[in-house]
């Protein structure tokens, strides 16, 4: 693969990461998410096989690799939406082996699908207002007493509406999320998640079935999200957007990592031009 110059000089990489060692398992300088030991089996095929993961704090990773690597199974297990044969993996110390995706959203990892899950027939600010943690009025007792969850509905429709705004999606406020395109159901799955103010987004192919309107506009976001201090992890096909954006890019196939280190180093890594980009036309 031919590295554009450009993308190079953008996804140069930082300084936290620059004497890291560009080796599969490579030990970070200060990693937010630690994965051992990961295995997950369907039958007889290995779907996932990590020995080691670390991911850089603060850090724009990309998780890249042939259909079939492993790269949604490995975000499915480590945000508890499926259940690995073995392995610990641990959150800023916090070991998250084995919760569910609600408890793991709550400790600060929260994560957007291929196909966005928005709730159609619900307004725009109710999917937003629905992914808001901790919510006094959801609870039996204290729903009927109104002034015990006023104050907190209010500051959730504040943010909510503040995150509209950001995303530019404020003038569909009051429309049936069904009716958003493609890319303006990715931004409003981003915006969500968002809601839960959390430490480490996980995104399963944000770009996928983005038009290139909102393709650019998504990738800002992106890179944003990162300069704000948000640690982002992001599964994605085009290696024009990883190039781009991505501070590490880990490499997958078959279930096992195989190569890691900065975009440059990636895109000339002859086990991943084999397994992976050799085999794109």
């Amino acid at each position: 693969m031919t590295v554009d110059p450009a993308h190079a000089a953008r996804s140069a990489t930082p300084g936290s990461l620059a004497e890291t060692a560009r080796v599969p398992g490579a030990v970070k300088p200060d990693p937010i998410l630690v994965a051992d030991q990961v295995e997950r089996r369907f039958g007889g095929l290995n779907a996932v096989s990590v020995d080691h993961l670390e991911i850089q704090r603060g850090a724009i990773t990309a998780l890249i690799g042939p259909n079939g690597a492993g790269k949604t199974t490995l975000f499915n297990v480590l945000t508890g939406f499926d259940r690995p044969q073995s392995g610990r993996w641990s959150l800023d110390g916090q070991d998250l082996t084995g919760m569910s995706p609600a408890r793991i959203a709550r400790q600060g990892m929260v994560r957007t699908f291929q196909l966005t899950k928005s709730l159609a027939r619900l307004s725009v600010l109710d999917n937003l207002k629905l992914a808001a943690p901790r919510q006094q009025g959801e609870r039996f007792l204290s729903s009927v007493v109104r002034p015990l969850w006023r104050a907190q509905e209010r500051d959730i429709e504040e943010r909510a509406d503040e995150l509209l705004r950001r995303f530019k999606l404020d003038h569909m406020r009051s429309e049936f999320a069904g009716t958003l395109s493609g890319g303006q159901r990715k931004l409003l799955e981003m915006a969500r998640a968002l809601m839960v103010d959390p430490s480490i987004m996980m995104l399963d192919e944000p770009m996928a079935g983005v038009n290139p309107a909102l393709r650019q506009s998504l990738l800002d976001h992106v890179t944003a999200l990162r300069d704000e201090g948000t640690t982002i992890v992001y599964v994605e096909h085009d290696m024009d957007v990883v190039m781009e954006i991505s501070d590490w890019v880990v490499c997958l196939a078959l279930g096992s990592i195989i190569a890691e280190g900065p975009p440059d180093h990636i895109a000339a890594h002859p086990d991943v031009i084999s397994s992976y980009l050799g085999t794109v036309a």
